[in-house]
């Protein structure tokens, strides 16, 4: 979301980081699938450079439907203006989004709709349709909403339902992941519950006002600051403990390598309170480094964060015809197996830069369009 002329670089800049450690991730999904990765990751089976390559991954989706909650406060108040409703916008998106998981995204990850898979940006589109109705509450309101959902949701593990029970297919689109359909024209099934991801927009929303225009810019990076290292500090104490906050317990073991690994594995569908505290901890640091950072690498990634859904739709498109050209020029239709994590950061970085020039021309006449379709990407 956005106003026409005013853009918060930081938060562009932190978009894009998140974008380029995503197409790593889905580029994992292509070149290294033959070390399937479960979640949560068994930290006796993962070799330690996988295991850390995907956990950077699990920044993205946290922080980037935080952003687009905190991008709808600053669509409802833009600077200079009077306050408007976000809830038409909202709707129109999030629908939006549907038709795009449903269509383009699902082809893009096999080239077929065998299975319906209803992934991340399902999440963020239903998320943003909740938004749409919960904006018209307080603030406040929204706040203590988020913050039950984020917190609370954890206590709702035990619930499960089998898929002869009333009440199962709403479970398994809040809750619990699994198949609505496995009979059929089209299978379907939820990867990402989208209860917490609704807590994370609704927060995302409530802390807009860190970005009124009027505050100093000092005082927000120091806020910024204190609030990411209050995460963590909650998460050191609620996962060093294991207190509250995660299914999967963390114990010591062999090395200190393996019982970091252990602390750090994280549920991630649906994200535990103790997954959104890492990663959205980290999130808040970065806006903050973000809020005064002024370099060349800073001015790149805020290219790729101000087309984020040109982007993803691209990259998802490069990354099958890419895999699809080597699978049968050069390993005669068999999948390419990379053997080694520098190999797959290597191929990531290839394809980021080929992605660059058409992303920032995208950005460019994105900016100066007026078509409204043109802006929900």
């Amino acid at each position: 979301m956005e106003n026409k002329t005013t853009r918060i670089a930081s938060i562009d800049i932190l978009r894009g980081l998140v974008m380029l450690i995503m197409l790593v991730d889905h580029a994992r999904e292509h070149f290294f699938s033959h070390q399937h990765v479960i979640d949560p990751m068994n930290i006796q089976e993962t070799n330690p450079s996988l295991f850390f390559t995907r956990l950077s991954a699990h920044l993205c989706a946290p922080i980037f439907v935080f952003l687009t909650g905190l991008s709808a406060w600053l669509y409802s108040n833009p600077k200079g203006k009077p306050s408007r409703s976000a809830t038409s916008f909202l709707l129109k998106r999030g629908l939006f989004l549907l038709l795009l998981e449903v269509t383009l995204v699902n082809f893009s990850w096999s080239a077929s709709y065998n299975t319906l898979y209803l992934q991340v940006i399902w999440a963020i589109g239903i998320s943003m349709i909740s938004l749409a109705f919960f904006s018209k509450l307080p603030r406040v309101w929204i706040g203590v909403i988020g913050l039950l959902i984020v917190f609370g949701h954890n206590l709702l593990t035990p619930i499960t339902f089998t898929n002869t029970e009333f009440g199962y297919n709403l479970w398994t689109i809040l809750h619990d992941r699994g198949y609505l359909f496995i009979e059929g024209f089209i299978k379907t099934r939820v990867s990402y519950p989208v209860l917490p991801w609704i807590g994370v927009i609704l927060l995302g929303y409530f802390t807009g006002p860190i970005y009124n225009y009027n505050r100093v810019q000092k005082n927000r990076k120091k806020l910024l600051l204190y609030i990411g290292l209050s995460l963590l500090a909650l998460l050191i104490l609620l996962r060093g403990f294991n207190i509250y906050g995660e299914t999967l317990p963390w114990k010591q073991q062999n090395s200190i390598l393996q019982s970091t690994m252990s602390f750090l594995n994280y549920t991630k569908y649906p994200p535990s309170l103790d997954f959104l505290l890492l990663t959205l901890g980290i999130g808040f640091l970065l806006l903050s480094y973000f809020e005064t950072i002024s370099n060349k690498f800073a001015k790149i990634l805020k290219v790729y964060g101000s087309a984020p859904m040109f982007f993803y739709l691209v990259h998802l498109y490069t990354l099958l015809i890419v895999h699809g050209i080597l699978m049968f020029t050069l390993n005669n239709g068999e999948i390419i197996k990379l053997n080694h994590i520098y190999q797959l950061w290597l191929v990531s970085a290839v394809i980021a830069f080929l992605l660059y020039f058409p992303t920032k021309k995208f950005g460019d006449y994105k900016r100066q369009s007026t078509s409204k379709l043109i802006k929900y990407f």
